[in-house]
């Protein structure tokens, strides 16, 4: 697990259907006083964060159960 600074939202026009409805945010890794640092990712919102807000990101098989 991460913790990510979501720094944007983005659209897809083609996405799987089991992803339909469900935001897209942009997120860059955070240090735990909140600087990010790193490469930008995508990750879907499961909870209604929105730009600004401190995430706590899965990865791997515990990210695609939650979804």
């Amino acid at each position: 697990m991460l913790i990510a600074l979501v720094i944007g939202t983005t659209v897809s026009t083609i996405k799987d259907e089991t992803l339909t409805g469900r935001k897209l945010l942009i997120l860059r890794p955070a240090d735990e006083d909140g600087v990010p640092y790193g490469k930008p990712y995508v990750a879907v919102d499961t909870l209604d964060a929105g730009i600004g807000d401190l995430v706590l990101t899965a990865h791997g098989s515990g990210g695609r159960q939650t979804t």
